[in-house]
């Protein structure tokens, strides 16, 4: 079988299993969240967390409870890694840096798990396990509860209550993320990954002779990892590492795990406001983007002009032999689309229309799936600035089931649209402005700007993946990055939250004649096109300086 075949029929068969999915991980997301049962165990949490379970929230208490849980958590997390000297299994690694720890704990905290470091040279297995291995869980609810929400501001009428944050965190993390995680561990553990309490000064000997290797709980982190969008992984290969993704099967279901959760939301979706209708188009509409974004890439990889590409067939630098350049490509297309950030190739080593197709994967907004939760938030944000342009076409107030789209709502989609770009383009323009952090680039000209165009663009959306020829560890872009990272995911997160409040006390208006359908393929294509063009409008400028020359020279 040629490497095009087995590229198509690795594609289809993660297709297939999506599709076979999508309904009864959907449906049991939408019995998980709106349960009026609560399992004993949880009632335990809510107790120790001193919160009313039955009492719900408006909008703005929902938010604050958002970030007052964020804020414990970045503390927390960045205690930890400063007194791990001090601390049980920290295997002779001293505290982390400041800088580092500062960086690691926002960047853990907001789901984006950016790693300016090596895992397994600076973390023991107690800030692996009860510090990020506990943020990959309840950051990944955090955008899960905030996307029920969101969903509940669409399909609720005349009240103010988006639901309970402390009820929908608790209950996607032990209905839905653990459960997967468990099982999932299981099978990553059968395929090969590792899963031990191993010394990292332990000398074993490997195939080529004797190398000091670390051990540590890997098989459950990168389960956790792949459904909880870790950019990161227990060693710094990341999913390129034997221990981590040992062979071509495990690189299938760990693209399968990325996408299995944001792929199913939208089914989630379309049970809470009472047509399925209305989910199909949301998932379509994330199908189509995510589908031209694995052909591009896989056509950049393997079709790349240049002497070298063309004698082997295809781009193959950077690219792990065991999984070949179709199957990375795609894992790369699947990590970037959905703010994962795990890597099992070097995507700096892509050839410049393959790494233009990265940062535009994230540049999109991360929403074809998108991260886990803040996928589906951040697409029916489009859908609904989608709506008003459609209204402006025609001259009639734009709605969107059943909620008029009117000045204040269309100002917060917008205010939501454009702080990422904001934080992306205003980062990349100082830390090229200055010689110190342009000291960081690996690559002069084009390539050196991609690289720290990508770095904000990763933060920015908290996807965690990197052009890794940029030395980021540094304590100019530990700083930056932690910001870009804070603000990327909390000032979108309001802004989300406050637009829900506003459409859950509206009256609902009644369909008309003049009602644009929104669940037809026709809305399916306008989306797709209008989240493209506010994209090309947005960075199109950026990326002509970066990898379009770069690929044009």
């Amino acid at each position: 079988m040629g490497a095009t075949a087995a590229g198509i029929l690795f594609i289809g068969s993660l297709i297939l299993v999506l599709a076979a999915v999508h309904v009864p991980l959907g449906d049991h997301m939408y019995r998980t969240f709106t349960s009026r049962r609560h399992w004993r165990a949880e009632r335990l949490i809510y107790r120790i967390v001193g919160v009313d379970p039955d009492a719900e929230q408006v909008w703005s208490v929902y938010a604050r409870s958002v970030l007052a849980f964020s804020a414990v958590s970045v503390l927390a997390l960045y205690g930890l890694q400063r007194l791990q000297g001090h601390l049980m299994l920290s295997l002779g690694f001293g505290g982390v840096d400041p800088d580092i720890a500062w960086n690691t704990a926002i960047s853990f905290v907001t789901n984006t798990n950016w790693q300016a470091y090596s895992g397994e040279a600076t973390m023991g297995h107690l800030a692996q396990m009860a510090g990020l291995a506990v943020q990959n869980f309840v950051s990944a609810a955090v955008g899960i509860a905030v996307a029920m929400a969101f969903v509940r501001g669409l399909a609720r009428r005349k009240t103010g209550e988006l639901g309970n944050f402390w009820v929908d965190l608790t209950r996607a993390v032990t209905r839905v993320l653990l459960p997967i995680a468990a099982v999932a561990a299981v099978v990553l553990v059968a395929g090969g990954a590792i899963q031990n309490f191993a010394d990292p000064h332990t000398v074993t000997t490997l195939t080529g002779g004797e190398q000091t290797i670390t051990g540590g709980p890997v098989a459950s982190q990168e389960a956790i990892k792949e459904l909880g969008t870790n950019g990161g992984g227990f060693y710094n290969a990341n999913s390129a590492h034997p221990f981590e993704n040992p062979t071509a099967w495990t690189n299938w279901i760990e693209i399968l795990l990325i996408l299995l959760i944001p792929f199913s939301l939208p089914r989630t979706f379309g049970r809470m406001v009472g047509d399925k209708r209305q989910g199909g188009a949301i998932v379509a509409v994330m199908g189509v983007l995510a589908l031209l974004s694995v052909v591009a890439l896989n056509t950049a990889q393997l079709a790349h002009h240049g002497t070298v590409p063309e004698s082997v067939t295809a781009a193959s630098e950077g690219t792990e032999a065991r999984f070949g350049i179709s199957n990375s490509a795609t894992f790369a297309a699947a990590t970037t689309l959905t703010s994962t950030g795990a890597v099992d190739s070097f995507h700096d080593s892509y050839t410049s229309l393959g790494g233009a197709v990265t940062m535009l994967n994230m540049m999109v907004g991360e929403v074809a799936p998108g991260g886990v939760g803040s996928g589906l938030y951040g697409m029916l944000i489009l859908a609904i600035i989608t709506v008003f342009v459609a209204g402006l076409m025609v001259g009639r107030t734009p709605e969107y089931l059943g909620k008029r789209i009117g000045a204040r709502e269309i100002k917060l989609a917008s205010m939501y649209f454009l702080v990422t770009p904001m934080i992306v383009l205003v980062g990349t323009g100082i830390a090229m402005a200055f010689e110190t952090p342009r000291a960081s680039m690996l690559n002069a000209g084009p390539h050196g700007l991609s690289e720290v165009l990508y770095a904000f663009t990763s933060a920015a959306n908290n996807n965690g993946s990197a052009f890794a020829g940029l030395t980021a560890a540094t304590t100019f872009y530990d700083v930056a990055l932690g910001l870009a990272m804070a603000f990327g995911r909390f000032l979108p997160i309001v802004l989300a939250l406050a637009l829900a409040g506003s459409l859950a006390r509206q009256t609902p208006v009644p369909v008309s004649a003049g009602t644009l359908p929104t669940h037809r393929p026709q809305f399916v294509g306008l989306v797709a096109g209008v989240t493209l063009i506010l994209v090309a409008l947005t960075f199109f400028p950026a990326l002509a300086l970066g990898p379009l020359p770069e690929g044009i020279h």
